[in-house]
């Protein structure tokens, strides 16, 4: 599995607007193209989006993310969502976490 760690500061005053939009249309929109979101947070500040989402392996990032991209779901709110954010960071991470073996 690889995993991407996302943060995103959102404009002030429009983080309720942003989860609602992220919730109801953008979670939707990416496990559509095979994107899995794992977890989603905001921070104490209410200022930052934190969210976490994976693919199989490495080799499918890039054409589930173009296949996203190229949506014609992602193209009709591309304009509004970038709109709520100030500014984006992305990790791509590896898991190194052992799983115990089954009993």
């Amino acid at each position: 599995m690889i995993y991407q760690l996302r943060t995103y500061t959102v404009n002030r005053g429009m983080m309720d607007a942003w989860v609602d939009l992220f919730n109801n249309t953008l979670v939707e929109i990416q496990e559509k193209y095979g994107i899995s979101i794992d977890g989603m947070w905001v921070n104490e500040d209410a200022n930052q989006f934190i969210w976490i989402r994976s693919f199989p392996s490495a080799d499918e990032v890039a054409p589930r993310e173009a296949a996203f991209y190229a949506s014609p779901e992602w193209n009709q709110v591309v304009d509004h969502a970038r709109s709520h954010l100030a500014r984006i960071q992305v990790e791509t991470m590896t898991s190194v976490m052992k799983v115990p073996a089954a009993a």
